[in-house]
């Protein structure tokens, strides 16, 4: 009964918000939706201490028999393991909280309702996600996650930037998710069911089996793994499907922080950490992860290196820590991936609140050049933004340094193989894992280079505010900073206390049967990494920390110049790696063309042409002629009546005596 109140409570709060908000008003909207996501969290914490922390059994919980269709029957079940209750957790806390915050950021729109309506209809579709017990249900929850993402980032419809940023969401999205598809239909054809149970089972037996397209042969395995790895990357924005992501920011900051840092972008890594059963048989796909993962990381970090927008740069670090779990997850370091999920959370959502505090206090902008000097006068924000750089750059002891210097060193552990003394034996020969492991490296660098140079952008140095904006700089309610403080403990506490349960000692008996490993957890080696592995994102962290500290405060002149004598490099990052521009020139244009062609060629000079407007035009010229014949004149009607009589005679006379015989 209590996962059932954990998943239908939001439904229901988003039903009655949506449906009787704008008769019952905006404050019972705001009551329902926050004390339903708030009773969910609390019940999904207590869902994690007795499942993940107490070691309560694995357990399938159905709800209603949901297709039957000859032999394929789906219910509509709950799949309760330790993987789900940490990501009710994750989805709950953080989505309850954000509701809070709402209470005060969306306090002067005027519509509340609906926007808090939404905010539960997606947390509703993200719990379907994560405890699906089929492929089937998990893809109305994945497809679910897409729809209300769509109505929240395009909620201020009249926006043109927003509305154009949720049909891109929504477009990129349809490219993952056909993979995603495609790979479900291979599953069910492989298997013949679609119950996690029964494929992860008999994955085994299809080791080494080759599947037949188009001449070609292919491992299926690997076939599976890397489609349903297609709607990974769409959803948790990896590089090539990433492009949706930055300009997602035009939603509500709430909307960012619920959907862009904490839940709906870790969909992708929890499939593939669900789905480790299959991607475990396949090396392949493995080092096709890791890689794509390890790239993805450090692209979104050279990029947040140029952004001006402070939701950009958060925006382009929640995509590099993306990368960190996927190539986590590409090693076989699931508990390490998940663990970093766990961790960024907190204090993600913390950077994108905090970012919304920052924006709400300079009177709505988000341009860092147009800030500085903040941090006497929003002292709290400051201070919850300082929790949330220090655990994303990794500073001793805060959640980030343990979740992700453990991915470090399992990429490392990955690509070599170490005995109990941290020797190192011979190299594993693993690529993927390899180049994981620098590129997590440099990206760790670039990390504190961007977080440090956000902060000092925004909170120091002299104000380069207008006089009318610095006048109005004010700290945020207390309704949107209870939040900050929940999420700063989470930030500053949450990776040493479950650091043994996610990545530690505690590890078998607290995942269990939820993370599977074909061979050895590569998390043991990586407890036994040598002590230069162990130091590199600290001496990274603190590089990053230095150069910015230099660029921004002691020399800040120093960026310009570097952004004229680098230009190339600078307008390289600055333009995303002109992702966008080459999708407008290799898709958009091509896509426009072949609509314009298809709409003036084909519809309106072929269909429409000899079509309906063709036949129009037919009836019309025929009814000119058939005009003329109406002059009016009677003996017009009656010369004609009489050609009629002696057509109709001479055809009757003429057949009536057998044809003319």
């Amino acid at each position: 009964m209590i996962y059932k109140v954990i998943v239908f409570l939001p439904l229901i709060s988003a039903l009655l918000a949506g449906f009787f908000g704008s008769k019952l008003g905006d404050k019972f909207a705001q009551f329902v939706t926050v004390s339903g996501l708030v009773i969910s969290a609390i019940l999904s914490w207590y869902a994690f201490i007795t499942v993940g922390l107490m070691g309560g059994d694995m357990q399938s919980v159905t709800v209603l028999s949901w297709i039957v269709s000859g032999d394929f029957n789906v219910n509509w079940a709950f799949r309760i393991d330790t993987l789900t209750v940490v990501m009710l957790v994750v989805v709950n806390t953080v989505s309850s909280l954000v509701h809070i915050y709402s209470i005060g950021y969306m306090s002067h729109d005027p519509h509340k309702a609906r926007f808090m309506s939404y905010l539960s209809l997606f947390t509703f579709a993200m719990l379907m996600l994560v405890t699906s017990d089929n492929f089937i249900q998990m893809f109305f929850g994945w497809e679910g996650v897409g729809l209300a993402s769509y109505l929240l980032i395009g909620f201020w419809y009249k926006k043109p930037s927003a509305c154009a940023a949720a049909i891109k969401a929504f477009v990129v999205n349809r490219v993952g998710d056909f993979g995603f598809a495609l790979g479900i239909f291979a599953i069910f054809m492989t298997f013949g069911s679609a119950e996690f149970s029964e494929v992860f089972a008999r994955v085994g037996e299809f080791e080494g089996k080759n599947i037949h397209f188009l001449g070609m042969e292919f491992d299926l395995i690997t076939t599976i793994a890397l489609l349903l790895f297609v709607g990974a990357m769409g959803k948790s924005a990896q590089i090539g499907l990433h492009t949706w992501l930055p300009d997602a920011m035009e939603g509500p900051t709430p909307v960012s922080a619920l959907i862009h840092a904490a839940t709906m972008v870790t969909a992708g890594v929890f499939m593939v950490a669900r789905c480790s059963p299959i991607f475990e048989y396949s090396a392949y796909a493995m080092n096709v992860v890791a890689i794509v993962g390890a790239t993805t990381a450090i692209f979104a970090a050279t990029v947040g290196t140029s952004q001006n927008d402070i939701k950009r740069v958060v925006a382009y670090s929640t995509c590099s820590q993306l990368g960190y779990m996927f190539f986590a997850l590409g090693v076989g370091a699931y508990g390490a991936a998940i663990f970093h999920l766990f961790t960024h959370a907190f204090f993600k959502a913390l950077l994108f609140l905090g970012a919304g505090s920052v924006i709400h206090a300079s009177s709505d902008e988000q341009d860092m050049r147009k800030m500085g000097g903040l941090w006497k006068k929003i002292p709290l924000t400051f201070t919850a933004m300082m929790i949330g750089t220090l655990a994303l750059t990794g500073f001793p002891y805060l959640s980030g340094y343990f979740s992700k210097d453990m991915i470090i060193e399992s990429a490392y552990a990955a690509a070599h193989i170490i005995d109990a003394k941290g020797q190192l034996i011979m190299n594993a020969n693993t690529s993927g894992a390899n180049y994981a492991f620098w590129m997590g490296i440099f990206a760790a660098l670039l990390t504190s280079f961007y977080s440090w140079r956000l902060i000092f952008m925004t909170f120091f140095g002299r104000s380069r505010a207008s006089q009318k904006v610095q006048d109005h700089v004010h700290e945020s309610p207390q309704i949107m900073l209870v939040p900050l403080y929940a999420l700063s403990i989470g930030a500053l506490a949450a990776g040493g206390y479950f650091a043994s349960s996610f990545v530690g000692e505690h590890y078998d008996e607290f995942w269990r049967e939820a993370l599977f490993l074909k061979g050895e957890n590569i998390m043991e080696a990586a407890h036994h990494v040598p002590g230069w592995v162990v130091a590199s994102p600290f001496v990274a962290m603190v590089t990053g920390f230095l150069i910015s500290l230099y660029c921004y405060i002691i020399n800040p002149a120093l960026p310009a110049k570097f952004t004229s004598t680098f230009k190339y490099l600078y307008n390289f990052c600055y333009h995303k790696w002109y992702f966008d521009e080459i999708y407008d020139f290799l898709f958009v244009r091509p896509a426009l063309s072949l609509g314009r062609f298809f709409w003036k060629v084909g519809d309106e000079n072929g269909i429409d042409k000899y079509g309906p407007n063709g036949v129009v035009a037919l009836v019309g010229a025929i009814a000119q002629k058939f005009k003329a014949l109406q002059s009016g004149y009677i003996y017009h009607y009656a010369f004609a009546m009489l050609i009629g009589v002696a057509l109709f005679v001479t055809y009757f006379v003429t057949y009536s005596n057998g044809g003319g015989n």
